[in-house]
């Protein structure tokens, strides 16, 4: 193949619509519902409500970081709050402990970080985390330890920083959900592909 038909190839392969057309839907999907979060007023509000089981959620003027990555994947018709709290009640023991509670609890397991963590590690959706931004595709997970020490989730979507250098994060880290050059702001502590 000739130089400059090469360097078409993967120019074509870096675009944007070439790399849309090389995502699985559950991502574009997922990426998506991500987007029209950020057109939404959100109040940052991560008290505990009791709600719906199976496809419950918080009142959509409300929300955190995690309610970002639970209403994008309930929009590509994953519902994270039944199928962690469903893996939670068979493997109970494999979750963390920070809350000390007994037993699952529809109503907020989902919505925390280190939860979503356990749940899709022992999905096999764990990724290595590496400070190499071509390993993190739109429509991955990220997770963070903010430099308080609290843990943050996000959603790395198809869009680019300004230099071209990364993907974009669709995340809540206070402000409702926003679009934003967070990929390594802060320690990266999981990297996950679910499905």
């Amino acid at each position: 193949m000739p130089i400059r038909h090469l360097a078409m190839l993967v120019a074509l392969l870096a675009s944007p619509i070439a790399l849309e057309a090389q995502l699985p839907d559950v991502a574009k999907a997922v990426i998506a519902a991500a987007m029209e979060q950020t057109k939404q007023l959100v109040r940052y509000d991560g008290s505990y409500t009791r709600i719906p089981y199976p496809g419950g959620d918080v009142p959509a003027d409300r929300g955190v970081c995690t309610d970002v990555v639970i209403r994008a994947y309930r929009a590509a018709g994953i519902d994270l709050q039944k199928e962690v709290h469903e893996d939670m009640r068979r493997a109970f023991a494999s979750y963390p402990k920070n809350w000390g509670l007994a037993r699952p609890d529809s109503n907020i397991d989902h919505r925390r970080v280190p939860n979503l963590r356990a749940f899709f590690k022992r999905k096999g959706a764990s990724i290595p985390v590496t400070r190499d931004p071509a390993a993190y595709l739109p429509g991955d997970l990220v997770t963070w330890n903010l430099t308080s020490g609290v843990p943050h989730i996000g959603i790395v979507v198809d869009r680019k920083s300004a230099d071209g250098a990364r993907h974009l994060v669709v995340h809540n880290i206070g402000s409702g959900p926003q679009l934003e050059d967070v990929l390594f702001a802060w320690t990266v502590t999981g990297h996950y592909r679910y499905p």
